[in-house]
C-alpha cells in the first residue's frame, strides 16, 4: 500500500491505517507536545550556530530562532499532511538540517558577514529550494539504487551518528560541556532510567508517553535542585510575528547557490533514508512517488524558509526515533507537533519555557530515541544477504567511515571547502558511501552475485552462474540437497532467476511444499532410517552420514542400536515412511528417542506434515553447507565469533 492521501474510499466501518488515523484532540495535544520537546534542542542549535559564526546581534538571533521554530512547524505540517503531490504523509517532523551549516557560515563571511552575508543565504536558499521541489520527481526514479543494504546502512548511521549529539547533551551541551559532573549523569541516566521503567511497567497511553514523562519529571527534579531556570521566560515578550524578508530583500550570488544546491542534493539522500525508516516503523510500504512528494516537501519548505528568514528543512531523524519508541504511528501527531511550533515561533515566552529542559535531561531522553533509530537500521539490514561478500564490503566500509568523521569531526578541516559538506557530516559522508559503493558493486560492470555453492578443490558456483544453468546443470548442482528423487530441486528450477541466496533457499523450500502429495511420499521413502548400519556404512550418502554423525547416530552402542531400530520399525508400521528427524537440531540421542515416540501419536495427515517440515530443515541444513564450503573466508570469520551459519 502507498502511502499517500489518494487512498481508495473505506468501506463503511474500514478501519483506516494507523498512520492515518486522528487521533483524540486531547491524545493529539500530548503526543504533539511530546515530539515538540524532542525536537526543541535540534531545531534551534542552527540558528544559534549561524548568528555566532557571522556576527549576528542577540535581537537578530532571537528573531532567527522564532521564525525557525515558525517555519518548522509549517513544514511538518505540509510533510506529514501534504496536498497535491507535495508531502509524503507520513509522521515525519520537519527541522532545519545540520549539512547546511557549515556552507552556510562559509557563504555568509565570503559575503562580509552579518546581515549581509544573511542575505546572501537566503538567496541561495530559495533558489537551492527551488530546484530540490523541480527535481523531485528524477531523484525518486532512482529509487531502485536503495535496496536494503544502501537503506538499512544509511539508517543505521543515522542513529549512531547521532548518538554522540545525546551524549554531548547528557554531558552539559555543547556550550559548557562537564563529563565529569555527577549532577549532569545523575539527569541523563535518570530521565534514561524513567523512560525504560514506564515502558517496562505501563501499557496504553502512559508507555507512549514516556519521552514526555521522563522530560518532565528530569526538569522538574532539576528545577527544584536549582539546575533548571526558567528566568527567560518573565524576560521574553508575549507575541512575535517573522515577516517575510524581515533583514531585506535576498542576494543571489552563483557560487552560493551552487554549494547550497550540492548540501540539498546530499539532504536530499538523508530524506530518503529517513522515509524509509519511517516506513519500516510504521509498516507502510515507501515507493518511488513517496519519495518524490518528500523531495517536493523539502523544497517547498526551503523556499518557505528563504522568505520567512530561516534554512533548508529536512525529516528529522530524532523524531523518527520517537515515533519508534513511542510506536504511535498517526501522523496527525506530527502535525499538531507542527502547530504547536508555529504557535512557539509567535509566542517567544513558550519557546523559553522550553528552552528551560536542562542539557542532560534533553540527552537521556535523546539516547532513548536515537538508539531506536538505529535498531530499525538493523532490522533493514536483517533482510541483506551477508553470504554476498559484496554487501558485507558496502556496509563495513560505510559504516566506517560515518563512525570515522563522527568521531573525529575536525579531519574536514584539512580537505577544500567543497569537501568538508561531505566530510563535515558521518551522516552525509556514510550515506554517499552506501550509495557509490552499491552502485560499484551491483550496478557497473558483470555482476557475479555470491557463491552459493562449491567445495575445496572443486570450481565455486556463483549465483549468476545459477541462474544461467540448464535444468540438468542445476539438478546436478543441487540435487544432494534432498534424498533420493531429485523432481523437488526440478520444480526449484522453474523459479528463476534467483535474486540472492535466500530467494535460492526459498525456492527450494516452496518446491517441496507445492508438490504432488504422490511426489512428496515418494521422497519420504527415500530417507533412511536413524542410527541405521547403512548410514554408518557410507551406503545412504554422504550427506546422511554427516546429518546422523552430528547426534552420534553413526556410533551407537548395541543398546542404543536397538531402541532406534524398534522406534523405525514402529514408526514405519503405523506411517509407511521412514522416521524423518533433523537430527542437527536434536542433537541428544534420548531427545530424539523422545520426538520420534512422541510423532507416533500423530494422525497420518499430521505426521505427513511434520515429515515435510523435517525434510525442509534437513534440506536447509545441507544448503547452509553449500554456501558455507563456497565461502570458506566468510564462514571462518563468523566462527570465529561464534555465529557460523550452523
Amino acid at each position: 500500500m502507498r502511502a499517500t492521501a489518494r487512498s481508495r474510499p473505506r468501506s463503511p466501518g474500514r478501519r483506516p491505517h494507523p498512520v492515518d488515523e486522528v487521533l483524540p484532540a486531547g491524545k493529539l495535544a500530548v503526543y504533539g507536545v511530546q515530539h515538540v520537546l524532542a525536537f526543541y534542542a535540534g531545531a534551534v542549535i542552527v540558528p544559534i550556530l549561524l548568528a555566532g559564526a557571522i556576527g549576528l546581534s542577540e535581537r537578530e538571533l532571537i528573531h532567527l530562532i522564532n521564525a525557525d521554530l515558525f517555519t518548522c512547524g509549517i513544514a511538518s505540517i505540509i510533510q506529514s499532511v501534504g496536498f497535491w503531490k507535495v508531502g509524503v504523509r507520513l509522521p515525519l517532523l520537519q527541522g532545519v538540517t545540520f549539512t547546511a551549516v557549515s556552507p552556510m557560515i562559509a557563504i555568509g563571511l565570503a559575503a562580509g558577514g552579518g546581515t549581509e552575508g544573511l542575505l546572501v543565504i537566503y538567496g541561495a536558499v530559495i533558489v537551492a529550494g527551488l530546484f530540490t521541489f523541480l527535481i523531485a520527481p528524477w531523484f525518486s526514479n532512482l529509487i531502485r539504487f536503495f535496496p536494503p543494504v544502501v537503506t538499512g546502512t544509511v539508517i543505521t548511521i543515522i542513529g549512531l551518528a547521532l548518538l554522540p549529539v545525546a551524549a554531548q547533551d547528557a554531558v552539559g551541551g555543547g556550550s559548557a560541556p562537564d563529563p565529569t559532573s555527577a549532577r549532569n549523569l545523575a539527569y541523563a541516566l535518570g530521565t534514561l532510567a524513567v523512560i525504560v521503567v514506564i515502558q517496562r511497567v505501563f501499557r496504553g497511553f502512559t508507555a507512549t508517553v514516556a519521552v514526555l514523562i521522563g522530560l518532565v519529571l528530569g526538569t522538574g527534579v532539576a528545577w527544584l535542585l536549582g539546575d533548571a531556570s526558567f528566568a527567560a521566560v518573565g524576560e521574553s515578550s508575549w507575541f512575535g510575528v517573522t515577516t517575510p524578508f524581515y533583514f531585506g530583500w535576498p542576494k543571489f550570488a552563483g557560487a552560493a547557490i551552487v554549494s547550497m544546491i550540492v548540501v540539498m542534493l546530499i539532504t536530499a539522500v538523508e530524506t530518503t533514508g529517513d522515509v524509509f525508516a519511517t516506513g519500516e516503523i510504521v509498516d507502510k510500504r515507501v515507493g518511488r512517488e513517496d519519495i518524490a512528494r518528500a523531495l517536493r516537501a523539502d523544497g517547498l519548505a526551503t523556499t518557505i524558509g528563504g522568505v520567512l528568514n530561516s534554512f533548508p528543512y529536512t525529516c528529522f531523524a530524532e523524531n523518527v526515533g520517537l515515533v519508534r519508541l513511542t510506536r504511535v504511528k498517526s501522523r496527525y501527531v506530527v502535525a499538531a507537533a507542527g502547530v504547536f511550533m508555529i504557535l512557539i515561533g509567535l509566542v517567544p515566552k513558550a519557546g523559553a519555557v522550553v528552552a528551560g529542559i536542562p542539557h542532560p535531561v534533553l540527552g537521556g531522553a535523546a539516547l532513548a530515541m536515537f538508539a531506536t533509530v538505529a535498531v530499525v537500521g538493523i532490522q533493514t539490514l536483517s533482510r541483506v544477504d551477508f553470504h554476498d561478500h559484496r554487501n558485507v564490503v558496502i556496509v563495513g566500509t560505510s559504516l566506517g567511515l560515518a563512525m570515522f568523521v563522527t568521531a573525529q569531526p575536525d579531519v574536514a578541516r584539512a580537505l577544500p571547502p567543497w569537501a568538508q559538506i561531505v566530510f563535515g557530516s558521518g551522516i552525509t559522508l556514510g550515506s554517499i558511501t552506501a550509495i557509490v559503493l552499491n552502485l560499484v558493486f551491483h550496478h557497473v560492470g558483470k555482476d557475479f552475485g555470491p557463491a552459493v555453492a562449491g567445495a575445496p578443490g572443486t570450481p565455486t558456483i556463483r549465483l549468476d552462474q545459477v541462474n544461467r544453468m540448464s535444468r540438468d546443470e542445476f539438478v546436478a548442482a543441487f540435487g544432494r540437497l534432498f534424498q533420493g528423487p531429485t523432481d523437488v530441486v526440478a520444480r526449484a528450477y522453474d523459479r528463476k532467476p534467483f535474486a540472492d541466496t535466500t530467494a535460492l533457499r526459498t525456492a527450494f523450500q516452496e518446491a517441496l511444499f507445492a508438490a504432488p502429495r504422490e511426489e512428496q511420499r515418494a521422497l519420504m521413502a527415500a530417507y533412511p532410517d536413524l542410527g541405521g548400519d547403512r548410514v554408518a556404512d557410507g551406503d545412504e550418502g554422504e550427506d546422511s552420514r554427516e546429518d546422523q554423525a552430528a547426534a552420534g547416530l553413526t556410533r551407537l552402542s548395541d543398546d542404543d542400536r536397538s531402541e532406534f531400530a524398534e522406534l523405525a520399525a514402529a514408526y514405519r508400521e503405523r506411517f509407511g515412511i521412514p522416521l524423518i528427524v533433523c537430527v542437527r537440531e536434536h542433537p541428544a540421542r534420548a531427545a530424539i528417542l523422545r520426538e520420534g515416540r512422541r510423532r507416533l501419536g500423530n494422525s497420518p495427515a499430521q505426521e505427513h506434515a511434520a515429515a515435510l517440515i523435517e525434510i525442509a530443515k534437513v534440506a536447509n541444513r545441507r544448503f547452509e553447507d553449500l554456501v558455507a564450503e563456497a565461502n570458506p573466508i566468510t564462514t571462518a570469520r563468523a566462527g570465529a565469533f561464534g555465529t557460523g551459519a550452523r
